[in-house]
């Protein structure tokens, strides 16, 4: 335990001295040219804990001999997320299960997740036959702790799932069952019929940053926690190979990763394409300007943050309409992904763009060009743009 807390002392030592030296450095990256790093305002013990969870999320690489597998998706989370960034199609993901919403009926056959790789003496799981599946590009991970504070009740009044304001948009949120280890946050609003707002995941399938680590760990890695003891491989219990703490660690770490810092935000350039993406209704889905409520952690409270997402579920057409379903989310319907950070995405994607839930758009103009159901109407005006304003729209995106 001595040794351990003295390996914590020395991180935080070390990523003081980091910290320091990078503002000095000529040449080193700048703060809003980088996703990883803790949010302003933690506390010395708040800090010794996002850098455990940080060790645990860029430094764990899981083994036979500590739990991985027999199936599994990848060895560490890094492998997934490097530097907290976008996945690469090499690291992509593949939900399967049914086009309907009565509830996954291939979760005894290894759903919702495909673990395609496996330890020696293993077999690999293939898609079962009849299966809908569909491709998810691993997210980036920072600012996640400001979009699980922002209130359901923000979530709901943005929301308008049968458009009774006539503009064509009706976001709604994915009503889920919540496992029960997740401890619900102050201000959750519950249906009628027990379900909860799912925020997290590709269509927000997802309760909070627990139930997102835990599924990482048991379905990616094929790594048990006191949490979820069930075996990918056989569904049998199985004892932990994780204990609660690292767990813990690594929940907060994602919970205080910072936020994405806008870059050239006063380039006139910029500017005229913030006002270009406001004039074609895109901040109708991705709304730019979010407040969070109320956190445990401190620095997360009460904040104004720009993450350009509602968190609902849009229709966005038949060309994304993948076939497969997740909680009442249908087969079209996608939760609005953040932007800010988008212009940093090529970062971790090998010098390019993989845009879309399954990374098919290989240019932001592409990934507008996708966009259907809610917003052809946005996309055939984008068309319309002067090759000027395209240009600066473009700056924009590039810039958050």
């Amino acid at each position: 335990m001595a040794k351990k807390l003295w390996v914590l002392a020395a991180l935080a030592a070390t990523f003081s001295l980091y910290i320091s030296c990078n503002k000095l450095l000529p040449g080193a990256p700048g703060e809003d040219e980088v996703l990883d790093g803790p949010v302003a305002g933690l506390s010395s013990e708040q800090l010794r804990q996002f850098l455990a969870g940080d060790v645990a999320f860029n430094e764990e690489v899981f083994t036979r001999e500590t739990g991985l597998g027999p199936i599994f998706v990848a060895a560490s989370c890094a492998t997934c997320h490097a530097g907290d960034g976008k996945g690469h199609p090499f690291t992509m993901l593949t939900r399967f299960g049914q086009a309907d919403t009565l509830g996954n009926q291939f979760l005894q056959q290894g759903g919702p997740q495909l673990q395609h790789r496996a330890i020696s003496g293993y077999q690999a799981e293939t898609i079962p036959a009849g299966a809908a599946f569909s491709r998810f590009m691993p997210p980036a991970n920072t600012g996640l702790g400001f979009l699980e504070a922002v209130p359901d009740s923000t979530l709901l009044r943005l929301a308008d799932e049968h458009d009774a304001d006539g503009d064509g948009i009706s976001g709604r949120p994915n009503w889920i069952n919540v496992p029960g280890y997740c401890l619900l946050r102050p201000g959750t609003i519950a249906r009628g019929d027990g379900k909860y707002i799912g925020r997290f995941g590709k269509k927000a399938a997802v309760y909070d940053l627990l139930q997102q680590t835990v599924n990482a760990y048991n379905q990616d890695m094929g790594v048990n926690s006191s949490y979820e003891h069930q075996n990918t491989y056989n569904g049998q219990e199985a004892d932990p190979e994780v204990s609660n703490l690292t767990v813990q660690n690594l929940v907060f770490y994602l919970q205080t990763l910072k936020a994405p810092i806008q870059r050239s935000a006063n380039d006139p350039a910029v500017q005229s394409g913030r006002q270009v993406f406001l004039r074609l209704q895109c901040g109708t889905c991705h709304v730019p300007e979010l407040r969070t409520g109320y956190s445990p952690v401190a620095p997360l409270s009460n904040k104004v943050i720009q993450p350009y997402t509602d968190l609902l579920l849009h229709d966005m057409g038949p060309s994304l309409n993948d076939g497969y379903t997740e909680g009442t989310a249908l087969a079209a319907e996608w939760r609005t992904p953040p932007l800010w950070g988008l212009g940093l995405s090529k970062n971790s994607q090998g010098g390019r763009y993989f845009l879309m839930h399954d990374g098919r758009a290989g240019s932001i103009e592409e990934a507008i060009q996708l966009h259907g159901g809610e917003a052809q109407q946005s996309r055939a005006a984008f068309q319309q743009l002067s090759p000027g304003d395209k240009a600066n729209l473009i700056r924009f995106l590039e810039s958050l």
